[in-house]
């Protein structure tokens, strides 16, 4: 792959003209670029065949959303995404926000955007009772009104800036707290059936991304200025991921890969296998036969999943 910073052709992206061109960047670089192509492809996340879609691709100013809309940019470039991006970012109101800083931005890299201004954070106030936290009202007037703007925009798909630790994350939430086993998924319809709502940084680790933004030097926007960040359960989630992988490198790759292994005939949910209508006799093919491992075998199994740590 071309170094971008090194390359003379005229067409690159503006927002890479400065990028480092360090053997650890361009390492780093390749990897995001080559982990958010096979999400793509993976998950389907562009039809095979029809009119060329838009996607809105959502900018909140924080390293994840930055690094998303680079990564789109050099596969479009590269010809290794036909779609048109439109970048998007809501000003809500949120007091001491900058609001001058995304629009100068994109501006000045050339990359087509829309700013909605919206004030949400005097609604979410007013609903909110004084040190509860705002995130989930939040979330869901800015979710609307993202699709709002998709809809005026043209765009058949929205494109959020989540990683695996978002998913790994929201899979404890989800656990510890509403006693259910599910996480972001990298691909979905919305409710009313008529966008898309793709996440291509899916499997992308958060540090890679830190990263990256570092090196980029993009202009990060903080997403504390509400006031709302302090005590939060997935904080707490996530601090006990960081120690998790502190202790054990590699921890988080191997639970990431698990969301992509789901076993519903070793789970107890009866809508998703038929226990009811499972009996001996029925074909091999029918129900995968439970693994005939003693202790010594299993225990020998996680020894070499963890052989890195």
């Amino acid at each position: 792959m071309t170094d971008l910073a090194n390359s003379a052709e005229s067409d690159i992206p503006a927002l890479f003209r400065n990028a480092p061109s360090s053997v650890g960047f361009r390492k780093l670089r390749k990897r995001l670029v080559r982990e958010v192509r096979e999400t793509i492809s993976r998950h389907a996340m562009v039809e095979a065949s029809g009119a060329r879609p838009r996607w809105l691709v959502c900018l909140s100013g924080g390293k994840d959303s930055y690094t998303l809309l680079a990564v789109l940019l050099e596969l479009q470039w590269r010809g290794l995404l036909p779609v048109d991006l439109l970048a998007c970012n809501l000003d809500q109101g949120q007091p001491g926000f900058p609001s001058h800083v995304l629009p100068e931005y994109l501006s000045a890299n050339r990359v087509p955007h829309r700013i909605v201004c919206q004030d949400t954070y005097s609604i979410v106030t007013s609903k909110i009772p004084e040190g509860r936290t705002y995130c989930s009202l939040c979330s869901r007037l800015r979710r609307g009104l993202l699709y709002r703007t998709a809809r005026e925009e043209g765009c058949q798909a929205i494109v959020l800036g989540h990683h695996r630790e978002d998913a790994l994350e929201t899979m404890f939430m989800n656990l510890f707290h509403g006693g259910r086993l599910s996480s972001m998924p990298p691909k979905l319809v919305n409710d009313d059936g008529d966008l898309m709502v793709l996440r291509p940084l899916i499997s992308c680790a958060e540090a890679d991304i830190a990263r990256f933004a570092k090196a980029m030097e993009f202009p990060i926007i903080p997403c504390d200025l509400c006031g709302s960040q302090d005590g939060l359960q997935r904080a707490e989630v996530k601090r006990m991921l960081e120690e998790w992988e502190h202790a054990h490198p590699g921890r988080l790759a191997t639970m990431a890969k698990a969301l992509t292994q789901v076993r519903p005939s070793h789970l107890h949910d009866g809508t998703l296998f038929d226990f009811a209508g499972l009996a001996p006799g029925l074909p091999a093919a029918a129900e995968p036969r439970e693994e005939a491992e003693g202790c010594g075998a299993a225990l020998a199994m996680t020894a070499r999943l963890f052989a890195a740590e």
